[in-house]
């Protein structure tokens, strides 16, 4: 529209030519919205509100006399409130790049103030506490004139050929140089150590490649093995149960023919012998009591014999007797005495005859051919007139 201006976002609208501004200012400030501006009657000016950059490069002398080549950036901008507007839009409106230079300036002489107030080390270790000192000494004078500063950056500090700064460093470079060998030598052997280890893991590898590799192809030789004497294997088998078939057969044949010549040899000829066993004892039974019947009858006959005989054989002694030199002591008794001693005599005679008939079985076998006697054929008779026998003896002849 015509007549109607806008000031950008990053831009201060200043008009004059009417009522007066804020605080008695020359121009009236419009920020954020336009406003309708009478031609002819009213001029508009501008006032960048954007951020603005001064570098300041200056050589600064310590407390120590060092100096000091000393490089900074300030990042400022005029303020946003109508006063800082105001009083920048009276130094700077008509030569906006004057603020860039006086700036640098501005902070070129307390950047070289507070830097005599300190030492080297203090300014290269405690950079931001430079920063920050040299911002608070300027921002009075800094909001005089509508500036405010957002940032100071110190960028470098250098003592040129004088190597103050380096031989302070010295020390701090042995040490760092000391642990970066000492880190470069730490690596350098992790690295060795991860090497070895690596390489020992390869041959570990390699190794439990090949014990697989060879009990793969182990198990394969054997399955193929296997394989091939599973034909042969089964056979052999087979005609192991067949050969244990046969044995088995053969054992029970063998055990049959023994039971049948049990059946046929041996409990016949067991039975065999049992019966000539049975027969021989009754046939030595039968003969022994045949013989004992032998012997018995014998005795009987022989003791038959001599009781037959008996009175033969005491007639004989008697008839001895007759042409004896006998006494007679006890008369007709004392002769019946005599008597009885011959029938003692032979009853005497016939039991040694019987016990020699024994004795003679038992040794020889053979009958007796003669009686036992004194030989002579010697009687001895004792008598006495009462009947008792005489102390004497008696001879017959």
């Amino acid at each position: 529209m015509f007549g109607y201006r806008v000031p950008a976002p990053d831009e201060a609208m200043l008009i004059s030519g009417g009522r007066r501004g804020l605080g008695g200012a020359p121009f009236r400030v419009v920020t954020g919205h336009g406003k309708f501006v009478l031609p002819i009657f009213r001029k508009t000016r501008f006032l960048t509100l954007s951020m603005c950059e001064s570098e300041v490069t200056e050589t600064c002398v310590t407390r120590q006399g060092i100096a000091l080549h000393v490089r900074a950036v300030i990042a400022f901008k005029v303020g946003n409130d109508h006063e800082s507007i105001i009083n920048a839009g009276q130094r700077f409106l008509s030569d906006q790049d004057q603020m860039s230079v006086l700036t640098g300036r501005i902070f070129a002489g307390h950047l070289r103030a507070i830097i005599g107030s300190m030492t080297v080390e203090e300014i290269v270790t405690e950079r931001q506490k430079l920063a920050a000192e040299v911002l608070d000494t300027s921002k009075i004078e800094m909001a005089k004139i509508g500036l405010i500063v957002d940032s100071l950056q110190i960028q470098s500090i250098d003592d040129g050929d004088v190597g103050y700064i380096e031989a302070m460093s010295a020390p701090h470079k042995a040490a760092i140089q000391r642990q970066a060998q000492i880190a470069q030598a730490q690596a350098t052997q992790a690295s060795v150590e991860a090497e070895q280890v690596a390489a020992r893991n390869q041959a570990e590898y390699a190794r439990q490649t090949a014990v697989v590799r060879a009990e793969y192809s182990a198990e394969v030789d054997r399955a193929q093995a296997r394989a091939a004497q599973a034909g042969p294997l089964a056979q052999a088998h087979a005609q192991q149960e067949v050969l244990d078939a046969q044995t088995e057969l053969a054992l029970r044949q063998a055990k049959l023919r023994q039971q049948q010549l049990v059946a046929e040899i041996v409990k016949p000829a067991e039975a065999e012998a049992e019966r000539i066993r049975v027969l021989a004892a009754a046939d030595a039974q039968r003969m022994k009591i045949q013989a004992e019947a032998a012997a018995s009858y014998d005795r009987v006959a022989l003791d038959r014999m001599l009781i037959d005989q008996l009175p033969q054989i005491v007639k004989e002694a008697a008839g001895g007797l007759a042409g004896a030199n006998v006494n007679v002591l006890n008369g007709a008794d004392g002769l019946g005495e005599i008597a009885a001693g011959l029938v003692s005599q032979g009853l005497t005679i016939l039991d040694s005859v019987r016990q020699n008939l024994n004795g003679q079985d038992s040794s020889d076998g053979r009958r007796p051919a003669e009686s036992s006697g004194n030989g002579n054929g010697l009687l001895q008779l004792h008598s006495r007139k009462d009947g008792k026998a005489d102390d004497g003896p008696v001879d017959v002849e």
